[in-house]
C-alpha cells in the first residue's frame, strides 16, 4: 500500500486541530483518490486526497454540503483545502452494508427498505445545484462498453447503430426526468455505511452527482455490481420503492432502461480498469453486471438495444457472462 504522505499535509492537519493524529493508510477504491484515517485520543476523523490534475474535491464538497443541508447524512466537513486536494471529514466507521449483509443476511430487507427510504427523500426534495443527466451523458457513458469492452475482445461493431439503438430507447424516457431528481450516480452496498442502527445510514462517494430520473439510484442499489442481490428482494424493493412514491406505470419500464444503460457502462469500466489502470481484480465482477445486463434488454422497452447486441456480440460470449478473461 502506498503510504506516501500528501504534500502539505502537515500544515493543513495543524490549521485543523489534528496535527498531532495518528495516520494509519486505507486501502484505495477504483479512482485515484486515497484515503487515510486520522486518530487523536478518543476521536477519529477522515482524510481525503483528491490531488489533483487527476482529481478535484470541489464536485464532492458541493454534493456533501448540499445533502447535509437537506437532511441527508453526508460526511460532514471538518477542514478543507480543495486547490491541495485535501478534505478531513466525519469518520463513518467500518461497517459497511457489504460486510454487514455478509454477516447477517437475514436483516437484508430491513436494510435495503432504509437504502430505499433516503431515495424517496431525494425524490421529495427540490433538485440541487447539479448539471443535468443529458441524452449526451447517457450516450457517453453507454459508449464505454463499445470503447473497452468490445475493443478488447476485438469485436468488429456497429458503432454508429449502437448510438442509435440508446437514443431510440432512451429519448422516450427524458421527459420523465423533468424537472429530476438528484441522482448519486454509484449507490451500492459498498457506499452505505450503517451508524449505529440499521436504519441510520450514512452515504459515500457521491461527487458525480446529477439531476437525472429517479429510477437511476434505484437500479444502483438493486442491480449491484459488486453484491448478489437476489431477483425476489429486488422485486420486493421495487414494490417499496412505487408504494412509498406512487411512481407511474412508465417507472419499471424506464427502470428497465437504466439498468441497461447502467450495466453497459460498467462492464466497458470494469474493463477499462485492467486495461489502462492496471486492476484486474474488477473482471471478476463482469459475469454478475453482464447477467444483470441480459435480464434488462429482456425487457420490450430495450428492443433495439437488444437487437443491437444479438447482431453485434456473438452468443460464445453472452453465454459466458461476457467470456472468460486470462489478464
Amino acid at each position: 500500500m502506498d503510504v506516501k504522505l500528501p504534500e502539505g499535509l502537515e500544515a493543513f492537519l495543524a490549521a485543523a486541530g489534528w496535527g498531532d493524529a495518528v495516520i494509519e493508510p486505507l486501502a484505495g477504491d477504483a479512482s485515484f483518490r486515497r484515503y487515510f484515517r486520522l486518530r487523536l485520543g478518543e476521536q477519529s476523523a477522515m482524510l481525503m486526497d483528491a490531488p489533483p490534475p487527476t482529481e478535484d474535491p470541489a464536485p464532492f464538497l458541493r454534493a456533501a454540503k448540499w445533502l447535509d443541508a437537506n437532511g441527508l447524512r453526508a460526511p460532514r466537513i471538518l477542514a478543507e483545502d480543495a486547490p491541495r486536494g485535501l478534505v478531513l471529514l466525519e469518520d463513518f466507521g467500518e461497517v459497511r452494508v457489504r460486510e454487514y449483509l455478509d454477516q447477517w443476511p437475514a436483516d437484508e430487507a430491513e436494510v435495503y427498505r432504509a437504502a430505499i427510504d433516503a431515495l424517496v427523500e431525494l425524490r421529495r426534495l427540490p433538485p440541487g445545484p447539479f448539471l443535468d443527466y443529458s441524452l449526451a451523458e447517457y450516450q457517453r457513458e453507454a459508449k464505454l462498453f463499445v470503447d473497452w469492452y468490445c475493443s478488447a475482445r476485438g469485436l468488429d461493431v456497429d458503432a454508429a447503430s449502437y448510438s442509435a439503438a440508446w437514443e431510440e430507447v432512451l429519448s422516450p424516457m427524458l421527459p420523465r426526468q423533468r424537472p429530476g431528481v438528484v441522482v448519486l450516480r454509484d449507490y451500492h452496498a459498498e457506499n452505505i455505511m450503517l451508524l449505529g442502527s440499521l436504519g441510520d445510514q450514512g452515504l459515500l462517494d457521491f461527487q458525480d452527482a446529477l439531476v437525472g430520473h429517479p429510477a437511476y439510484d434505484l437500479v444502483s442499489l438493486l442491480q449491484d455490481a459488486r453484491r448478489d442481490v437476489a431477483p425476489e428482494l429486488e422485486a420486493q424493493m421495487l414494490d417499496y420503492y412505487l408504494s412509498k412514491t406512487g411512481a407511474g406505470a412508465d417507472f419499471t419500464a424506464d427502470y428497465a432502461r437504466l439498468g441497461a444503460q447502467r450495466n453497459a457502462k460498467i462492464v466497458g469500466i470494469f474493463v477499462r480498469l485492467w486495461k489502462r489502470d492496471g486492476k484486474p481484480r474488477y473482471l471478476d465482477y463482469i459475469p454478475r453486471v453482464w447477467a444483470l445486463l441480459e435480464r434488462d434488454l429482456a425487457h420490450p422497452a430495450l428492443a433495439p438495444v437488444a437487437r443491437w447486441f444479438d447482431a453485434n456480440v456473438p452468443a460464445g460470449l453472452r453465454e459466458a457472462g461476457g467470456g472468460s478473461w486470462q489478464p
